[in-house]
């Protein structure tokens, strides 16, 4: 399996790498469209290779998915933290409530109540 592994990241560096060869032109990046930053007299703006944006692209995505999702789960993280901690409460109720059964019988006789 490992060596399945290896053999995917070399492919996935392989075209990666092809991909950064064939884009290596630079590009202009605007913060704002043309007609907006003539208006607002903000005219920012980097060159860059594209390759470096398209991989920016695909980072930028990836992350608002995960974050996104993250987001999306809480209610079952939440729900599940809930039900631990009833769980942790019932155990603890069910230690004292065998413990109070017991008090009055041999030490012997409750280790194996408490076993079965």
């Amino acid at each position: 399996m490992r060596y399945i592994r290896y053999f995917f990241l070399g492919a996935l560096a392989l075209v990666l790498i092809s991909v950064a060869l064939a884009n290596r032109e630079l590009v202009n990046l605007q913060l704002l469209p043309t007609g907006l930053s003539d208006l607002l007299g903000i005219q920012q703006q980097i060159s860059l290779p594209l390759f470096i944006v398209i991989f920016g692209g695909v980072i930028a995505g990836l992350l608002v998915g995960f974050v996104w999702e993250w987001l999306r789960e809480h209610k079952h993280r939440a729900e599940a933290a809930r039900k631990g901690s009833e769980v942790r409460q019932l155990q603890r109720e069910l230690k004292r409530t065998q413990k109070e059964r017991d008090k009055d019988k041999d030490e012997v006789l409750a280790i194996l109540d408490q076993a079965s």
